[in-house]
């Protein structure tokens, strides 16, 4: 796990359904900092299926996230034209391991959906949480050097 995210107190477990949780259980919420944990207690914790991070606008960070982006251990071409056409950064596998998670500096209005047929891809830097903990061998472990966002939802 990056230091950069292990050492913010913006954690949360997460329920079967994707739900956001609290270390004892109960709902969390992704506009509640009070409903988040560290790392430490989370990652401890025995509720829920895992650990997830919310993401909020003043850590300025972006993730793109393309679902259903692998088959058979192997990135699907469309996927990999959109890893390809952006700078390398930070990639972890989603819940399912037939998503990507792509990390990135800056911030995004409003959330983004963009759909194209059965391409899903997802863009937010904000009130939402992302399920973490399958990082994609090679890609950088740090996220003190981010790629910048600027420009991004307009490439995909």
């Amino acid at each position: 796990m990056p230091a950069d995210l292990s050492s913010r107190a913006r954690w949360v477990r997460y329920s079967s359904r994707k739900v956001p949780l609290r270390v004892d259980g109960r709902f969390a919420a992704v506009n509640d900092p009070s409903s988040w944990a560290d790392f430490a207690a989370v990652a401890t914790a025995t509720v829920g299926e895992g650990v997830g991070f919310v993401l909020t606008a003043s850590d300025r960070m972006v993730v793109v996230d393309l679902d259903h982006a692998v088959a058979n251990g192997r990135v699907l071409p469309w996927a990999q034209a959109i890893v390809d056409s952006l700078p390398p950064t930070y990639m972890e596998r989603g819940r399912s391991g037939t998503g990507l998670h792509l990390w990135f500096r800056g911030t995004v209005p409003a959330g983004r959906r963009i759909r194209r047929g059965t391409v899903a891809v997802e863009v937010y830097s904000d009130r939402r949480y992302i399920i973490v903990g399958d990082r994609v061998p090679g890609t950088p472990l740090s996220l003190a050097e981010l790629p910048d966002a600027a420009g991004l939802i307009a490439s995909l």
